[in-house]
């Protein structure tokens, strides 16, 4: 588990491509301390397991199905990527839960400078537009941000000068994938929402009427 809070901005190292996937090595710096094989890192928001550490790099296996559903299946060299080590026991919910399970990929419409904040849009496929809430939390990239506003399925978020700086945002452009994943609250509401039927439960309350009436 994560929170979205990026640790540091590493560099794509090497791809090995397989018929299984990809051996992905990222350069990094900070999120070396104390992590060992078999720990969890955050790649783009893309929960990854260490299979290897050799100096200054990790290295990472990709299944095919996480390369399906995420941007690492275009990913190249001396590309910028946002990192974050497993949040600990007892570490600080900074800012929000998030799993490392990418739901789909969205697509950057626009990146306004407004003085002090950079307005984001980014388009996200209509299916999952049930998913975002005005103010409510999500993942872009692995990091954690707040939606203004959304329109139709073009969500918008101010992105304050920190989170800008010290994340790839600020390799980003416009046409550019990103990595979604939506607030894991919601999408578990969502689901026993779904899964009521409301037929029934009609029915259920006109016969409890019918015999309190008895």
């Amino acid at each position: 588990m994560f929170t979205g809070l990026v640790e540091e901005i590493g560099e794509v190292y090497s791809l090995n491509k397989r018929a299984d996937g990809l051996i992905l090595g990222v350069k990094a710096n900070k999120v070396l301390e104390d992590t060992k094989l078999g720990d969890s890192i955050a790649v783009n928001g893309v929960c990854l397991t260490v299979i290897k550490i050799d100096s200054n790099k990790l290295f990472f296996e990709v299944s095919n199905e996480t390369l399906k559903r995420t941007n690492l299946k275009t990913i190249k060299q001396k590309e910028k990527v946002n990192l974050e080590r497993a949040l600990k026991a007892s570490d600080r919910l900074g800012g929000h839960i998030v799993q490392g399970h990418i739901d789909t990929e969205g697509k950057i419409k626009s990146m306004v400078n407004l003085g002090k904040h950079t307005q984001l849009k980014v388009e996200i496929p209509k299916d999952y537009s049930l998913l975002v809430i005005e103010k409510g939390s999500i993942a872009i990239d692995g990091i954690s941000l707040t939606i203004n506003s959304i329109e139709n399925n073009v969500i918008s978020i101010n992105i304050i000068p920190h989170t800008l700086e010290n994340t790839n945002l600020k390799h980003r452009k416009v046409g550019d994938n990103v990595n979604i994943e939506f607030d894991v609250f919601g999408k578990y509401i969502l689901k026993a929402i779904s899964s009521i039927d409301l037929e029934k439960i009609k029915k259920e309350r006109k016969l409890k009427e019918l015999l309190s009436n008895l």
